[in-house]
């Protein structure tokens, strides 16, 4: 039995909505009763609840649009529309938003019995904010916020600065603050959380003193925040201890939000001790506070902590799986980067576009093509999008794990590309030895306005190494600072000292050795004294295989290449010399490593290695290779003695 229409439009006002099967009884209710065709409210007031009753999932908004479209008499008041326009604001599906927003701000305008009011422009205006063409349509709203009046309304306005701080220049998002007469601490927060947001620390930490300063209004939890997070982008570990002594001292709430961001502050500021002095007198600690300490374990490198925390966890959702994940790809711990994987399947946890990301980067380290390919069917299975991020990753897999041919068909496939997508490319062609090719995509990237960074350039500058292009390495070098003004560094160095000796000009190679801004390393001197070895000159080769000893004596593969060397000139005494002193210090050869991938499980392996648990398998399996091996040996010899 229904209640009576009173009841109704209280249940209909009140401030959790009825849940959504409540509210389609009510509306069949109203349909057949013939309220819904009446003057009372109910239309409007089912309208709005509709809207809010459950801003997870589309449906009830889907219904609140087609029920405000089919009522008999366009609503009185701007308040259906706006709550429209607030689910809207909060939905999480692109193409709802997208297609219905604006159109229900020209219903609206269009409906003749209601106007836009206060609370209008800051739905739209968020909207706007994430919409496809985004900075046409908020240019639009904006103009009627003038044109209507509410450019002084302080709600309005501050909707106007987080429009600009996130879709256009931030520099707008200053003008309408300077100029608005009345400020709250949402408008000091708003174009604080804008300058972060644009990776203007500076910016946004001076607001934030000059809204202490001012003293008209207090900072609240949402504006330490934007400050603490503006001081973990700056790495001061000074004026965060400052910013902490603030919040303890001028009554700011510490929620859990600010002391997550606090945390994250000090883990980013290199201070991991002062993070956990936070983390443990937090009470009820969230998903991101045990996150936080994971990241923060993962950039010391201390993998062991990190993953005693992760353990520990309570609860666990794909967020800390891909943060400890990441933790050992930025450790170069690829096998325990995708046990983990394997792991958060046992677990049933979804894995989304970061975990993906992080498996294939461990991939690649690996080489592991056979799970790279597992990972990319997933991606397809699954109907992820091809991001950036995904599309760069499995670019920079197919390409470290030798499948050029593939790496090249994916890069095509991939919708948008930025600077990153085509580094990977071009990297990935160089090492593969296509010179050309990655010469020309380089070319190609900067036709399309793409500023290349020093990776873009370690992947050139190695394409003219493989090719022996000397005039193009020399021009690249050159064009790294006087054009990009990008620092060169060690790897820069050693491509360009590598280019030069292999072709040659050992001269001008020693002299860029020589001028570099900083040591050179074990690879510089490397590669020019395998320039000298190739060459024949002795003389720079003794000198820079003292250098590599200097840099490591217990390194046995210097001592082996400088004998080779003196053995390659008929310099059989000092060839000698040079293997005594290895045996005099002690010195042995340090035993390979390999690698191989089975079923999407990587096995490493060195010398005499006996720690596998398949041990004593692989060895039979060996003992009886050898004698096949020798039983053929045998019978080629009997075969190739009766042809003679």
């Amino acid at each position: 039995m229904m209640p009576p229409p009173s009841r109704l439009l209280a249940l209909l006002t009140a401030g959790n909505p009825p849940p959504l099967r409540r509210l389609l009884q009510l509306h069949g209710h109203l349909l057949v009763s013939g309220l819904l065709s009446s003057q009372c409210p109910f239309g409007p007031r089912l309208v709005s609840a509709f809207a809010l009753t459950d801003l997870a999932s589309p449906r009830p908004l889907l219904h609140a649009l087609a029920l405000l479209a089919s009522l008999p008499s366009p609503p009185d008041s701007a308040s259906p529309y706006n709550s429209a326009l607030r689910a809207l604001s909060l939905c999480a599906h692109p193409h709802l938003l997208n297609r219905h927003s604006l159109p229900l701000y020209r219903a609206l305008l269009r409906s003749g019995s209601a106007r836009p009011d206060h609370l209008t422009f800051p739905f739209l205006l968020k909207a706007c904010a994430r919409v496809r063409e985004r900075l046409y349509s908020g240019r639009v709203v904006l103009a009627h916020v003038t044109r209507l009046g509410f450019n002084s309304d302080v709600f309005v306005v501050n909707a106007a600065m987080h429009y600009w701080s996130v879709c256009g220049s931030i520099a707008d998002a200053r003008r309408l603050f300077d100029e608005s007469p009345v400020r709250d601490v949402v408008s000091w927060n708003t174009l604080i959380g804008g300058y972060v947001r644009r990776g203007l620390p500076g910016e946004a930490l001076e607001v934030f003193w000059r809204m202490s300063e001012e003293g008209t209004v207090r900072p609240d939890e949402v504006t330490m925040i934007g400050a603490v997070s503006g001081c973990a982008q700056l790495g001061d570990m000074e004026l965060g201890k400052r910013l902490h002594e603030f919040v303890e001292n001028n009554g700011v709430r510490c929620t859990v939000r600010l002391m997550n961001a606090v945390m994250d502050m000090y883990v980013k500021c290199g201070s991991l001790e002062l993070a956990k002095s936070v983390f443990e007198r937090i009470d009820s600690r969230t998903v991101v506070s045990w996150t936080t300490m994971i990241v923060g374990h993962a950039r010391l490198g201390t993998m062991e902590d990190a993953r005693k925390l992760f353990n520990e966890m309570p609860e666990r959702d794909a967020f800390p799986w891909n943060a400890l994940m990441a933790g050992y790809v930025q450790n170069k711990q690829g096998k325990e980067a995708i046990a983990l994987f394997h792991e958060m399947q046992e677990a049933k946890v979804a894995p989304n576009e970061i975990t993906m990301v992080n498996l294939l980067s461990a991939c690649s380290q690996l080489g592991a093509l056979e799970m790279g390919m597992w990972v990319h069917h997933y991606i397809e299975r699954h109907q992820l999008s091809l991001s950036v991020a995904l599309g760069t990753s499995l670019v920079d897999m197919y390409a470290k794990c030798g499948n050029i041919k593939k790496a090249i068909s994916v890069f095509k496939e991939v919708p948008e590309k930025n600077a990153l997508t085509w580094t990977a490319m071009i990297c990935g062609l160089a090492n593969h030895g296509h010179a050309d090719e990655a010469i020309e995509h380089f070319q190609r990237m900067i036709q399309l306005g793409l500023q290349p960074d020093e990776i873009t350039f370690i992947g050139v500058l190695s394409a003219c190494c493989h090719a022996g292009l000397v005039e193009e390495g020399r021009e690249f070098f050159s064009l790294m600072h006087s054009k990009y003004h990008l620092k060169r560094k060690m790897k820069h160095y050693s491509c360009m000292i590598d280019l030069l000796g292999r072709a040659g000009h050992l001269d001008e190679a020693e002299k860029l050795v020589n001028s570099m801004p900083m040591d050179p390393d074990a690879v510089v001197w490397g590669a020019f004294f395998f320039a000298c070895r190739m060459h024949g000159n002795v003389t720079l080769g003794e000198k820079a295989a003292m250098k590599l000893v200097e840099l490591d004596p217990s390194d046995s593969g210097i001592y082996v290449l400088l004998a080779n060397m003196y053995a390659e000139a008929n310099m059989r005494k000092k060839a000698d010399k040079v293997r005594a002193v290895m045996r005099h210090l002690g010195v042995e050869k340090v035993p390979g490593c390999s690698c191989i991938e089975l079923n999407g499980v990587v096995h490493e392996f060195i010398v005499k290695d006996k720690s596998h648990v398949e041990t004593n398998a692989i060895y039979d399996c060996l003992h009886e290779i050898t004698l096949q091996i020798r039983h053929t040996t045998k019978m080629i010899d009997i075969f190739a003695t009766g042809i003679v």
